[in-house]
């Protein structure tokens, strides 16, 4: 039953099933890749909201626990709201899709990815991409596909394609990208296969590793562009036909008589806030004028009125080669930082890049306080947490103020790759770090803010990162053979442009980028020429950090705890936790410190307090230390018998202290010396080989314990 189709893929066979599940849906294409499987569906409405100008498109995708034999935890025992993992696909998805939808094509659309099975050898995000672009291209909904996806490591300085979890964590590069399947030439049945999106992190890679990469993923996705071509060709439906209206022309120019000048004067003035006042004024304005009483206007004018801000953005940088603010295409916003402005957290910095500014504060924790990740593929323990706010006064708006959603996740997720690469071992510096970014205020690049302020803050506290961390947001242009690439965009460039290309790194190498095309013919030439010119302003802005502070403080904050590590022989942590947590209860009563125990015989004990941590370490060590030949013990009297006392030297560890060895003098009977529970201080005489130990009372006479 259903229509199937396959191909090798990376070494693997992947195939794809229509005409099987979800029958009511417009398309619907289950994908599987060894044991992993991904149901895809298509949803397109025939008639369009009234008044919407824009694609209502949605796109989900939802890891079901049963997919790795799991049952949900909780009260409610179902899946709840989406994991970090899902919102971060879902924006891939989205962000790869939307800008192949036609102009005009105003239909709400919902994308639906559902993951059924998942193994650790094949990449759910992979299969939910090119299920999606299948089950698009197997409906009626028009979508200029097909597209489809590609995860790209390097192994030993090869590139690897589709690796599975394990290749994965000896790589030292992770990139997904995707491309989308162009015509070589009209006549020609051969294809290309363009960059559409891309976003990934890596070990310092220089930028010529990067640009082969994404040639080896463009050319490594070919066979799934032609599965699906094979596969439309034998069951894709037509293609539904939706009207646009046309464009009319005697209001574009009345438009354009009315507002154009008014608007080029805005697009004089650098200020943002400034210049989307005179915006507003010219947009009312013209309203006004045009559409009078006839509301069923409105809409139309402002279609217009948008197309004809992107034409005078687009030819002052093209035709003029001028920006808003006056800057070449490669010169960086004026740059200041400060840090050490919030007393009591543990690090703190602002970071200011011409009107995008962002306040960054770190926080260091315990073990106690790293965050679990639980994923149907295996539970993630995450030590580094980076958060990204995105309040509405950023942007002069008064709004409801939410929860985190899937813009700062995103954002967040992207500046916390860029940093990990930089942070030392959790051996070198065993601590939660959480960073949190509030943007203050944003015209561009508020995630690139947050990383340069994110690496600020880190030194700050005290953090002995590897290297400093900068971010840059870079913009392109083209119209026909002319080229444009802008670094450090503005919010409008962005808007206009058609290229968004965040790039992240240290200077010797990208730690982490993020790029949308909007268009094709974005070639290797202009993806080499963005990277090396995004190096040369990373580069710039590292050197105005370094103005601020060059390298991490000598000591972290004197309100940050302090982690001290000991290790004790696994065999001993029960004695450190002591019968029902006895031990450790006492340990933090009498000290307040925090302290955690692993298994492998790890104590981490944490205390803002260095003499309470110096005390905690030293009854840990009393806890676990084993017996030492001549050592002096104060110990307590256990058991007295006919021959000797049972002294109890160390926590479990007794010895005996022989009636010869209880006094210098004759000793007829014990009890004369010793009473049961009674404190003594004895000498370590000999462990035989079984463990036994005896003791003598009369060595320890005079000598001293602390």
């Amino acid at each position: 039953m259903g229509d199937v189709f396959n191909t090798d893929f990376a070494g693997r066979s992947i195939s794809l099933k229509a005409n099987y599940l979800a029958g009511q849906a417009d398309g619907a294409v289950l994908v599987t890749y060894g044991d992993t499987v991904v149901l895809v569906t298509a949803v397109s409405l025939k008639q369009s909201r009234q008044g919407v100008d824009f694609l209502p498109l949605t796109v989900d995708h939802q890891e079901m626990t049963f997919a790795a034999g799991k049952i949900p935890g909780g009260f409610f025992k179902r899946e709840g709201r989406p994991n970090e993992r899902e919102i971060l696909t879902s924006r891939m998805i989205d962000r790869s899709i939307r800008p192949l939808f036609p102009q005009g094509y105003f239909f709400e659309t919902q994308i639906i990815a559902t993951l059924l099975s998942v193994d650790s050898e094949n990449d759910p995000d992979v299969t939910a991409m090119l299920g999606t672009s299948a089950a698009l291209e197997m409906s009626d909904i028009p979508f200029d596909g097909p597209i489809a996806g590609v995860r790209v490591g390097r192994v030993d300085g090869q590139f690897v394609c589709n690796p599975s979890l394990e290749v994965q964590a000896k790589s030292d590069l992770n990139l997904f990208l995707v491309g989308r399947k162009v015509l070589s030439r009209p006549s020609d049945q051969g294809f290309d296969i363009n960059l559409v999106m891309l976003e990934g992190d890596a070990r310092e890679a220089e930028e010529d590793i990067i640009v082969d990469a994404i040639n080896f993923g463009l050319e490594s996705m070919r066979p799934v562009i032609e599965l699906q071509d094979r596969m439309r060709q034998a069951i894709g439906k037509g293609k539904r036909s939706f009207s646009v209206e046309p464009v009319d022309e005697s209001l574009s120019l009345k438009v354009s008589e009315v507002a154009l000048d008014g608007l080029k004067e805005a697009y004089n003035i650098p200020g943002k806030l400034d210049r989307y006042h005179k915006i507003g004024v010219v947009r009312e304005n013209a309203r006004k004028e045009i559409c009078g009483d006839d509301a069923t206007l409105s809409s139309a004018v402002d279609n217009i009125l948008e197309g004809l801000e992107r034409q005078i953005l687009r030819e002052m940088i093209l035709r003029d080669k001028r920006r808003i603010d006056g800057r070449s295409n490669v010169d960086i916003r004026p740059i200041s930082s400060e840090i050490g402005l919030l007393p009591r957290a543990h690090g703190s910095a602002i970071f200011t890049r011409g009107e995008t500014q962002a306040l960054v504060a770190l926080t260091l924790g315990t073990s106690s306080d790293e965050q679990r990740l639980d994923y149907v593929s295996g539970e993630e323990m995450r030590t580094f947490l980076l958060h990204y706010n995105f309040p509405p006064f950023c942007v002069g708006e008064a709004k409801f103020l939410r929860g985190a959603g899937r813009r700062e996740i995103g954002h967040g997720a992207l500046a916390r790759k860029a940093l990990v690469p930089i942070l030392p071992s959790e051996e070198q510096f065993p601590y939660t770090i959480r960073i949190v970014s509030e943007i203050l205020s944003s015209n561009g690049s508020s995630s690139m803010a947050t990383v340069c302020g994110g690496t600020l803050s880190l030194m700050d506290a005290g953090v002995p990162v590897k290297d400093i961390v900068a971010g840059i947001a870079m913009g392109l242009l083209k119209e026909k053979d002319e080229v444009v690439i802008l670094s450090d965009i503005l919010g409008d460039e962005d808007h206009a442009g058609d290229m968004d290309f965040k790039v992240c790194g240290t200077q010797k190498g990208i730690t982490a980028m993020q790029m949308d095309i909007k268009i094709d013919g974005v070639t290797e030439d202009i993806l080499r020429k963005a990277l090396y010119q995004a190096r040369d302003g990373r580069c710039f802005i590292i050197e105005k950090m370094k103005e601020t502070i060059a390298n991490p403080r000598d000591d972290i904050s004197k309100y940050a705890p302090r982690i001290t590590t000991v290790k004790v022989r696994p065999e001993k942590v029960r004695d450190v936790i002591g019968s029902g947590g006895k031990n450790i209860r006492q340990i933090i009563n009498e000290t307040g410190v925090t302290i955690d125990v692993e298994d492998d015989g790890t104590v981490t004990i944490a205390s803002s307090d260095s003499e309470a941590a110096a005390r905690a370490v030293a009854m840990v060590k009393w806890l676990t230390e084993d017996a030492e030949i001549g050592k002096i013990y104060r110990g307590i009297v256990k058991k007295v018998v006919d021959f000797g006392a049972f002294v109890e030297i160390l926590p479990g560890t007794e010895g005996l202290v022989h009636i010869s060895q209880l006094a210098k003098e004759r000793v007829n009977k014990v009890t004369d010396v010793l009473q049961e529970g009674e404190e003594v201080l004895v000498k370590v005489l000999e462990i035989d080989k079984q463990g036994k130990i005896r003791l003598s009372r009369k060595d320890a006479i005079g000598e001293n314990v602390p």
